[in-house]
């Protein structure tokens, strides 16, 4: 995600290779974003921290304790700290920094990597609108941004931030219903994805209700009536919720 929000910010301007420095403890992936990027990097956190203005914790969340206190001294009012780790709540990170601070929680998912992601932020309640509006610019460097209450995280965690996964199922199984019917898999697999990115689009652009474009599509008596009737008798759309339901609870138990 780093290297999204590093591609993606430089991509639109929002910041060049000077205005950045990234920390890893993989020297090879320091010399990849120097050598891809060239960005300022280092393996020092905190003497990072005291120079800059924007912090941004792309780290798991499982060795947030140990980042927070490796900065938390250099860190102060004038920040804004912006943590992308799943499950790891505002607080948790307002305790570790000792004072009050600009926060803000984002989430955002892997079509980042591609300019195309969406990214829920939530801020704390410290968040100034100058800071409210400047994260939203770094995340819309990597596509669309939405505003959240932070007790929503783990919802929006269940369905865009696990949800790609959901949709590379929809394409395979897309993709081998076109090969079962004698279909190369090659011209199977550009059929099932460009139609889902079309119908993504179209209800992105159109603003339309999905269910008004789909009826759009559906001719009485037609051929996708009768495949729409297949997917209701295999219950499709109360399967896609539970796996939301089922990832967000899983989110929520992680974040314990």
């Amino acid at each position: 995600m780093a290297e999204a929000l590093v591609t993606g910010m430089l991509k639109s301007h929002l910041a060049f290779p000077d205005n950045i420095s990234v920390t890893d403890i993989s020297l090879t992936r320091l010399e990849h974003f120097q050598k891809t990027f060239q960005v300022h990097v280092g393996s020092d956190n905190a003497k990072e921290v005291k120079s800059a203005d924007i912090i941004v914790l792309c780290v798991k969340p499982q060795v947030m304790d140990i980042v927070l206190s490796e900065i938390k001294e250099q860190v102060s009012q004038k920040h804004l700290m912006i943590s992308v780790a799943a499950g790891y709540p505002l607080a948790r990170i307002q305790r570790h920094a000792g004072k009050h601070i600009s926060l803000i929680r984002a989430m955002p998912n892997t079509p980042a990597v591609i300019q195309e992601g969406v990214t829920a932020l939530a801020g704390s309640s410290e968040i100034s609108p100058d800071h409210l509006r400047l994260a939203q610019s770094i995340f819309e460097s990597i596509g669309k941004v939405v505003m959240v209450e932070e007790s929503l995280m783990d919802a929006v965690t269940g369905l865009s931030g696990s949800g790609p996964a959901y949709i590379y199922m929809v394409i395979e199984a897309l993709t081998d219903g076109g090969v079962l019917l004698g279909l190369p898999r090659t011209v199977a697999s550009v059929l099932a994805a460009q139609t889902v990115l079309g119908a993504a689009r179209m209800v992105l652009e159109s603003g339309e209700h999905p269910a008004v474009l789909k009826d759009r599509v559906t001719s009485p008596g037609g051929t996708t009536i009768a495949g729409l009737q297949r997917l209701e008798t295999g219950k499709l759309r109360a399967t896609l919720m539970e796996a939301v339901k089922a990832a967000t609870a899983r989110s929520s138990e992680l974040g314990q």
